[in-house]
C-alpha cells in the first residue's frame, strides 16, 4: 500500500505566455450542488424529504419546465443543494441521459468568485465549453452566472457559477417555500458535501484533467488489492485511488481505478458495467454526530453496507498502532451500527456507506451511486485505511475457523 499527500507535478504548456497572462486558479468557492437524474421522482422526494430530512426548497418553474422538458426539484440541507430531475419529452437532457445510463450524476456544480475570470483560465488551459455562459438577473438586482464543461466523466458536466445576492437556485426555478438562499436545519446535522469520488476503468485521464485543466493537485494517493493480504487466490478485488484538491477552497475529489489480478473483479468494474460508463459513485455528506444519525437512519428503513465482525475484533489494537487514543465514541456503539475508523496520531474520521440505489430498490435501473456519511475528528483522510483493514480482519478470522481465504 502506498500513501502520499501534497504531492505536486508540473504542467506543461504549448503557450507558456498565454498562461503567464491567465489567472493563477479558478476561483473556486466550494460546491455548489449536484444534478441527480432519475424515471422516479416521488421516490426521490421521499428519500430526501422523509428520509435524509433534506427541505424541498425549490422547484423549476412552469416556462423552464415546458422548455427542458423535464421537471426539477431541489432539495436543500445546510449548504447542500440536490437538483433532481426526471423526463416528461424525450428531447430533454434528462432523457438523454437515462438513455444512455441508469439513474445518477448528471452534473456537478461549483461556486466560483468571478465567472470571467474561471472562463479565461479553463479557456487557457484546453477546457471544452458545452454552451455560451448563462446570465440572468432578478428584480432584486441579484445575478445568477454559469457555464458547462464536458469531463472525462463520459455524461457527467461540470458547471461554475458565479452568485451576486441571487436569491433563486437558478433563472426558471421558483422557491418551494423553504428558501435556496438560507442553510435549511437538517436532524442530522449535515451542513455540506465533505466530497466526491468517481470511477473509470483508467484514471490517469481523470487525473491529468483536474491537474491540467481545472489546475487542482494531488492530496493522497493509495492503491490496493486482496492479494496484499491473502497471496495465491483465484479471485480478488483491488483499486488504485487518487484524491485532487483545490487547496484555496478545499474542493476535493477521489478517483477510482481497478487493479490486476482478477481486473474484471474489482468493484470499481462492477461500477463502471452497471453504469454504462465512467461516473459518479458516491457524495459524502459531511455530519456532526455520525452515530445519532446512523441509528436515525437506520430506523427509518435506510441500510448501510455491512463490515465483518472481525474487523471489530481488531480495532483497539490497530487504533493503538495508528497512534489513535482519543476516540470519544464507544467501539461497541461502532460496531453496532456498522461504523469504520480511520486516522493516525489522535486525528480521526468516522465513515459508513449505504447500500447503492440498484440495491436498496431491488431495481437495476436505480443506478450503483450511493451516499456515504461522515464525521472528522481532525482527519481529513478518506478512510482507504479501512480497505486494508477490512480485509485482514476477515482474512484473520477465516483461517482462526479453518475456512479458506476467499
Amino acid at each position: 500500500m502506498k500513501e502520499e499527500s501534497n504531492v505536486s507535478h508540473g504542467t506543461g504548456s504549448a503557450d507558456s505566455s498565454a498562461k503567464q497572462s491567465a489567472p493563477s486558479s479558478l476561483g473556486l468557492i466550494g460546491f455548489d450542488s449536484f444534478h441527480f437524474v432519475v424515471e422516479n421522482l416521488e421516490r426521490s422526494r421521499h428519500f430526501y424529504t422523509d428520509v435524509l430530512d433534506f427541505k424541498e426548497v425549490a422547484r423549476a418553474g412552469n416556462d423552464l419546465v415546458t422548455r427542458s422538458g423535464q421537471q426539477s426539484i431541489v432539495f436543500g440541507a445546510g449548504e447542500a443543494r440536490v437538483c433532481v430531475s426526471t423526463p416528461l419529452a424525450q428531447k430533454s437532457k434528462a432523457a438523454r441521459y437515462l438513455r444512455r445510463h441508469p439513474a445518477g450524476v448528471m452534473s456537478l456544480g461549483f461556486r466560483v468568485k468571478n465567472l470571467d475570470q474561471a472562463i479565461q483560465f479553463l479557456e487557457v488551459r484546453g477546457g471544452t465549453f458545452l454552451s455560451d455562459p448563462i446570465e440572468e438577473k432578478d428584480d432584486r438586482g441579484g445575478s445568477y452566472r454559469s457555464i458547462e464543461i464536458a469531463t472525462p466523466l463520459g455524461d457527467v458536466a461540470f458547471r461554475f457559477v458565479e452568485r451576486n445576492d441571487f436569491t433563486a437556485f437558478a433563472p426558471g426555478f421558483e422557491d418551494s417555500g423553504h428558501g435556496n438562499g438560507v442553510r435549511p436545519e437538517n436532524m442530522f446535522g449535515i451542513a455540506g458535501v465533505d466530497h466526491v469520488t468517481s470511477n473509470g476503468l483508467t484514471m490517469q485521464p481523470i487525473i491529468a484533467w483536474y491537474r491540467d485543466v481545472l489546475g487542482m493537485v494531488p492530496f493522497w494517493e493509495i492503491s490496493f488489492h486482496t492479494n496484499d493480504v491473502a497471496q495465491g487466490r483465484d479471485t480478488g478485488s483491488g483499486l488504485r485511488s487518487i484524491v485532487m484538491w483545490d487547496p484555496g477552497s478545499g474542493v476535493k475529489f477521489a478517483t477510482n481505478e481497478p487493479l490486476r489480478p482478477f481486473f474484471r473483479d474489482s468493484q470499481i468494474t462492477k461500477f463502471v458495467d452497471d453504469n454504462a460508463g465512467n461516473g459518479v459513485q458516491h457524495v459524502a455528506f459531511a455530519v456532526d454526530r455520525i452515530i445519532p444519525t446512523v441509528e436515525e437512519l437506520k430506523g427509518r428503513g435506510v441500510r448501510f453496507m455491512a463490515t465483518h465482525p472481525a474487523y471489530y475484533r481488531d480495532l483497539p489494537g490497530r487504533l493503538e498502532k495508528l497512534g489513535i487514543h482519543n476516540v470519544k465514541e464507544e467501539l461497541a456503539e461502532l460496531e453496532r451500527l456498522g461504523i469504520l475508523v480511520d486516522g493516525s496520531h489522535d486525528r480521526y474520521m468516522l465513515q459508513i456507506f449505504m447500500q447503492e440505489a440498484a440495491t436498496l430498490y431491488d431495481e437495476s435501473r436505480a443506478g450503483p451511486f450511493f451516499y456515504e456519511i461522515i464525521q472528522r475528528a481532525g482527519d481529513k483522510g478518506f478512510g482507504f485505511g479501512n480497505f486494508r483493514a477490512l480485509f485482514e480482519s476477515i482474512e484473520r478470522a477465516q483461517k482462526a475457523e479453518g475456512g479458506e481465504s476467499r
